[in-house]
């Protein structure tokens, strides 16, 4: 059976896809690929079963392609699938290493910043100075990113998401987790700040293979001529063991290219500027 898409449904509209996607899944559909919908507000809302009602029995083998999921929810999502024999094409388990910081972490330790981790419960208290000073001592003292397993702050950026010394590192965590609330995931990470110059480019992964390098979806005008050579970036990826996965890269002041981020590549954000055709045919090349 050929692979299929699954895209999030319009909340307004449940028959058609979300506007976010629409391009996609109609690329998808030109060319003849599989299309089904899910209802992204009923499984955030736990009701995973509820969510799948318009994929068909037997669909098969699928990619998702939609908005952001817990792992926990991605999880159920799989479950529910496999019932009605649909099966995902990314596991929960590689879903979560992807998606979560600790899990991508270790293959791309020399390719990243120093980071260190502390895991909490969202809607907890955060980390008392000293805490997060023993957590930061690693790092240097150049500055710091305040983030979660999965998310940043970065639009609030001098509040909640860059400490420059140790002395601000509490002030801003402390707003950090007060800001995420019952939305922080997995815990606090402290990243060693780096100075980059130029713009982010994010590289998309299949099988272990890049399908596509483009602009980040959040500047998606800007034009940056990427690495020449990838191979530390892909042997990284391959470790990783992932199937479709999503890098981050930018210049580092001295001229070295760093891995910033790395994501789940089906809750990936796709460039507006970019065409879609070219991840659908990606996905749909992929074997089952």
């Amino acid at each position: 059976m050929t692979v299929g898409v699954l895209f999030c449904s319009d909340p307004l509209r449940p028959r058609r896809a979300d506007p976010h996607f629409a391009a996609q899944a109609s690329a998808v559909r030109d060319r003849d690929g599989r299309v089904a919908l899910v209802d992204h507000d009923a499984l955030e809302a736990g009701r995973a079963g509820e969510a799948v009602a318009r994929v068909p029995d037997g669909f098969g083998p699928v990619w998702y392609r939609g908005w952001m999921l817990s792992a926990e929810r991605y999880a159920e999502l799989e479950e529910v699938l496999a019932a009605r024999g649909c099966r995902l094409l990314t596991g929960a388990a590689d879903y979560r290493r992807a998606h979560e910081l600790p899990g991508w972490l270790p293959c791309f330790q020399d390719l990243t910043p120093r980071t260190a981790v502390l895991p909490m419960a969202p809607g907890g208290p955060a980390p008392d100075g000293q805490r997060l000073t023993r957590l930061a001592a690693g790092l240097g003292d150049g500055g710091f990113v305040v983030k979660d397993y999965v998310k940043s702050r970065k639009h609030e950026w001098l509040e909640a998401c860059y400490a420059p010394d140790p002395e601000a590192l509490e002030r801003v965590a402390a707003r950090f987790v007060e800001l995420q609330g019952e939305d922080l995931t997995g815990g606090l990470v402290v990243r060693e700040f780096e100075h980059f110059t130029g713009a982010q480019l994010r590289v998309w992964w299949l099988d272990g293979e890049p399908v596509f390098t483009g602009p980040h979806p959040d500047s998606p005008g800007d034009t940056t001529e990427g690495p020449g050579d990838m191979g530390e970036v892909r042997a990284a990826v391959r470790a990783l063991d992932a199937r479709f996965v999503t890098t981050d890269l930018v210049r580092r002041a001295d001229g070295v290219w760093r891995v910033i981020e790395v994501g789940d590549g089906q809750v990936s954000d796709w460039p507006s500027t970019a065409d879609p055709g070219v991840l659908a045919d990606a996905l749909l090349a992929a074997g089952g």
